[in-house]
């Protein structure tokens, strides 16, 4: 699964100037939470989209200026610790069987600046669309004041300027498994799924539960089978094939890695801080 589309529209490199971005961390240290409101974020682009520094350039939208301030929001409410530490303090949380595994795994060698596990077949949520993306590599961790492990995430097909700190709980899982025709058994009346969906802008690949299910007959090589899926995040719902959609894998009882599989996550993967 990858996503399809560019997101390079949301780059915030691009998206603002040196003078908006200085006045946006002002407002975010000033006013906190409160800066994240539509209504607010909406004001506020209409403020800068209108000025003289803007002429010539694309207006931004009240949905730009709002993912600037969570972005900056996370960062304010982290601990700026580094990534051995945060992740010996999130170990600390768990139970005895998984803090005997941290030493072993702060001992692993220091390896490149990214380190990469497509190997270990990880996809992340993006908060920016809702929808789920290839893991290229995991850069670091950060423990929020609230205890929750978040991880820096490269996603597969983007740059740097895309990056995103995901809550390890509730946005980063096992990679979803692409289906043959012949597999379509595997796939039943109330299962999570995630279905490609085509947007007006882009393409990408969302969680959705399984409605309805019109089986055929079909042969090995092509499969006929209509399902009526439900998108989780806007509850429309969309007749679909086969093809576009992925299982998830049977063993995971739920969308969101477990408690214990999260520590275990988080241990295996290298402690290298690249904090940046």
């Amino acid at each position: 699964m990858e996503g399809v589309g560019s997101r390079d529209s949301r780059s915030f490199h691009s998206l603002f100037s040196l003078s908006e971005i200085v006045e946006m961390e002002n407002i975010i240290n000033e006013m906190g939470e409160k800066a994240l409101h539509q209504e607010f974020c909406d004001e506020l682009a209409t403020r800068l989209s209108s000025s003289a520094i803007r002429a010539g350039r694309a207006a931004l939208t009240w949905q730009q200026v709002q993912s600037w301030f969570q972005d900056k929001h996370k960062e304010l409410q982290a601990e700026t610790v580094s990534s051995p530490v945060a992740l010996k303090l999130f170990v600390d949380l768990s139970d005895a069987n998984i803090s005997r595994n941290a030493s072993e795994s702060s001992q692993k060698p220091e390896g490149n600046d990214a380190t990469d596990l497509s190997e270990l077949a990880f996809e992340a949520k993006s908060f920016k669309d809702d929808a789920w993306y290839d893991v290229a590599s995991f850069l670091t961790f950060r423990v929020l004041c609230t205890g929750e492990l978040e991880a820096r995430v490269r996603f597969a097909g983007f740059g740097k300027e895309e990056d995103e700190w995901v809550n390890v709980r509730k946005g980063i899982r096992e990679r979803s498994i692409p289906l043959e025709p012949s597999e379509c058994h595997r796939i039943n009346t109330g299962d999570l799924v995630l279905c490609f969906q085509e947007r007006l802008n882009q393409a990408v690949y969302c969680d959705a539960h399984i409605m309805e299910i019109q089986r055929k007959p079909h042969d090995a090589s092509s499969c006929t089978c209509d399902f009526i899926v439900r998108y989780d995040h806007d509850f429309s719902q969309e007749e679909v094939e086969l093809s576009r959609l992925c299982c998830r894998p049977r063993q995971e009882e739920s969308p969101q890695l477990s408690e214990e599989n999260q520590y275990e996550t988080a241990l295996s993967i290298s402690a290298r801080s690249l904090w940046e």
